[in-house]
């Protein structure tokens, strides 16, 4: 008997620990109200999860950031802000969000997911600068409150898939252009799956690019939000994984980043598969090869000291 309930207390206590772990705090990005590029509040947001469990969110108009702290004992002092795809017009909040988010926990790094705006015209003006602002102020927060979390703020990253791998790497090589440019909303590292990079005609994703751009769409916006063009020498370095029977979004945005990366001299990792599509996550069954993606980026946050061997 005294053996089945020191295992009851156990697994209660196990129980808990993981509820800890998976316990979410969720912020407002902009908590005084004065959200920039403001419009209307009327575009309805909606949330609706598929038969294979991938939860999407729609019309997003107030940005937030869900917080999953991981836990002190295990804590490595790095973080990670999420950012998860959708071609701009909703957010695959789970399979490219949450999930990941707990992945990093178990391996004691913190992550947020970054519940950003998608762009509508309806709801803000000049939508293609919304998802930018939304991303740096997300890192500033993070910032603000490292001490709080347990963060050391030179460990930060962001991640992004497909539309979301747009902003990380637009996050990654505009946080220092325009007026609300700030070197708090730089990240110390991109991770960058099946990402969007450039939106020039030859390989943009164009469901992507006119979902950003809207109305305001023109060949100055297109090389101004192409963010292989927009590399510098201050960009953080980046790990890269596509598949090169990717239909989406064309293993070539991966490739023409990865070389602007080079031709900066900034280190980076990139990891092409042959087979695998788009959209996976860690979704990788029937994928061949591709299914060594999570091993590789574990090396390689291991070798920079972001996860402990």
């Amino acid at each position: 008997m005294r053996k089945i309930s020191a295992a009851l207390i156990a697994l209660s206590l196990s129980a808990l620990s993981y509820q800890s772990m998976a316990q979410t705090e969720v912020i407002n990005l902009w908590p005084d109200g004065k959200i920039p590029n403001f419009k209307t509040s009327s575009v309805e947001e909606k949330s609706v999860t598929d038969a294979s469990g991938i939860l999407r969110i729609s019309g997003v108009t107030v940005p937030t950031i869900a917080a999953y702290i991981a836990p002190k004992e295990t804590a490595t002092g790095a973080a990670v802000m999420i950012c998860p795809g959708g071609g701009y017009g909703i957010l695959a909040a789970s399979h490219e969000g949450s999930d990941f988010a707990k992945w990093f926990n178990d391996r004691g790094i913190s992550a947020f997911v970054l519940k950003y705006r998608l762009p509508n015209e309806k709801a803000m003006t000049h939508q293609h600068e919304v998802p930018l602002l939304d991303a740096m102020q997300g890192m500033k927060l993070i910032r603000q409150n490292a001490t709080k979390w347990n963060i050391d703020l030179n460990k930060i990253g962001v991640m992004g898939f497909s539309a979301g791998g747009h902003l990380a790497a637009t996050l990654s090589t505009h946080y220092n252009m325009g007026e609300k440019a700030s070197k708090d909303a730089k990240p110390d590292f991109s991770i960058l799956l099946y990402p969007v990079i450039s939106l020039q005609p030859s390989i943009a994703h164009g469901g992507s690019r006119d979902n950003l751009l809207g109305p305001e769409k023109s060949d100055e916006l297109i090389k101004y939000y192409s963010n292989e063009l927009q590399v510098s020498e201050q960009t953080p370095p980046a790990f890269l994984v596509h598949a090169m029977d990717d239909t989406g979004v064309p293993v070539e945005n991966s490739i023409q980043y990865y070389l602007a990366l080079k031709n900066k001299k900034i280190p980076a990792e990139m990891h092409l598969y042959p087979k695998g599509g788009h959209g996976y996550g860690m979704r990788t069954e029937g994928k061949g090869s591709l299914a060594n993606w999570p091993a590789a980026m574990e090396g390689w946050l291991k070798s920079l000291g972001y996860m402990k061997n």
